[in-house]
C-alpha cells in the first residue's frame, strides 16, 4: 500500500453521535480499493498486496463485513492500524498529538495537518517507544492512561473529565509502520 486514504473515515448523516465506530484497518480499505474500485480479481490483488490468495480473501471478506455493519447499523468508519508499511514520511506534532503522513514526498512539510502548528517532527528508524511509555493523554485535564494496543486513542473516554483522548508523543513503533 502505497499510501492510506486521504480521510480519515465516513459517518452516518441524520444519526446521533456514536463513541463505537467500525475500525476498517487499512488493508482491509486496500483490499476493497484493489477489488471493488479497481476491480482487480482477488488473484491479482493479491499479489498487489504481496499476500497469499486465501490471505486476501480473509481480508476483502472481513472488510466487506465490517462496511456492511456500519451501513445497516448507521455506524461510523475510521481507517487505521492493521499490517502495513506505507511508503512515505511519517510525523507527529507536538501541539495536539496528531500523527501524519506525508505523501508528497518532494514537498517539504512544515505545518501539522490538523491543527497547522509548525512544532512537528520527523519519525526516523531510531524513533520508538517502550510499550510502557505509549500512553494516551487527556488534552483537556492531563490525565494518562497505558495505551492499549488495537484501540485508538481517540476512541477512549477520560474518566475525570469526560473528554476524548489522544496519543501521547510518538505513537507506538511507528517507524513508518502501524502494526495494532
Amino acid at each position: 500500500m502505497t499510501n492510506p486514504p486521504h480521510f480519515k473515515g465516513f459517518k452516518p448523516i441524520g444519526l446521533p453521535e456514536e463513541n463505537n465506530p467500525v475500525v476498517l484497518n487499512y488493508e482491509e480499505y486496500e483490499a476493497i480499493r484493489l477489488s471493488d474500485f479497481e476491480l482487480y480479481s482477488h488473484l491479482e490483488a493479491s499479489q498487489i498486496m504481496e499476500v497469499s490468495r486465501p490471505t486476501y480473501s480473509r481480508i476483502y471478506e472481513s472488510a466487506r463485513r465490517k462496511v456492511a455493519e456500519a451501513f445497516v447499523l448507521g455506524k461510523a468508519i475510521l481507517f487505521e492500524g492493521g499490517k502495513v508499511f506505507f511508503d512515505t514520511e511519517w510525523f507527529s506534532c507536538n501541539s495536539c498529538g496528531c500523527c501524519f503522513n506525508h505523501p508528497e514526498k518532494e514537498q517539504r512539510i512544515n505545518n501539522c495537518t490538523l491543527c497547522g502548528s509548525t512544532d512537528i517532527e520527523q519519525y526516523t528508524e531510531n524513533t520508538h517507544l517502550n510499550p510502557s511509555e505509549d500512553r494516551c493523554i487527556c488534552p483537556k485535564c492531563g490525565h494518562e492512561k497505558i495505551h492499549s494496543p488495537g484501540v485508538p486513542c481517540r476512541i477512549e473516554i477520560c474518566p475525570a473529565c469526560n473528554s476524548q483522548m489522544v496519543r501521547k508523543g510518538a505513537p507506538h513503533q511507528h517507524q513508518n509502520r502501524n502494526c495494532n
